[in-house]
């Protein structure tokens, strides 16, 4: 009888150990388990942040610069990109955009006026317009020529009632100044050339219309 209770408190102490082994076990393998979802959740959450700022990385890189601010320079909004073949009125001197011709004007140096629906074409492709009072002196004339060289999306030319020396002019964007020297207009042509308010950037400027001398 005493052999048989000690054989029951026996099979009762194996089968408690067994059971507390198994919890263990199972409590071990809870914890691998959580360890391995955090693992998984944090490496998750890295990748998404690498790969969002990568992403981010990317848009800033290609996001437009805008252009830095140059005294003077008056801003025109709204301007319409209609092709015409009829004379436009314009409101600016000389105009900064709007209705214009299908055929832009082949970019460079003119030594007579040309006509305003062609130029202003070349400011829709990216081009800065370089207007002068056509009494400008020649030291100042020569002095714009230098300016342009042999840059592209450029356009040199005289501009019959001019309301200042020099003008300076890109889509929506314009700069009078009194001296074909002034630093500004260097900055100008940097800021604005092919600059974030082209409404084309890229679009040629050349194999249009005009014949320039430079």
């Amino acid at each position: 009888m005493t052999s048989g209770k000690a054989a029951k408190a026996n099979a009762a102490r194996v089968a408690e150990e067994r059971r507390r082994k198994i919890a263990e076990q199972r409590a071990a393998e809870a914890r691998r388990e959580r360890r391995r979802r955090i693992v998984i959740w944090t490496t998750s959450v890295v990748a998404v942040a690498a790969v969002g700022g990568g992403i981010a990385a990317v848009v800033i890189a290609n996001k437009p610069k805008s252009a830095p601010a140059i005294a003077g320079v008056v801003s025109y909004k709204n301007l319409t990109r209609n092709h015409v073949t009829h004379s436009v009125k314009y409101a600016q001197t000389p105009p900064v955009g709007g209705d214009h011709n299908p055929t832009w004007l082949n970019c460079g140096i003119y030594d007579k006026p040309v006509p305003n629906e062609n130029a202003v074409h070349d400011l829709e492709h990216g081009a800065v317009w370089i207007t002068y009072q056509p009494n400008l002196p020649a030291a100042q004339v020569a002095a714009l020529k230098k300016t342009v060289g042999s840059q592209t999306y450029l356009d040199l030319s005289p501009y019959p009632g001019l309301p200042s020396p020099v003008v300076v002019s890109a889509w929506g964007k314009q700069l009078k100044l009194k001296s074909a020297t002034d630093p500004r207009l260097a900055k100008f042509i940097a800021a604005y050339k092919q600059g974030p308010q082209t409404p084309e950037p890229g679009a040629p400027c050349t194999g249009g219309t005009g014949t320039p001398t430079g």
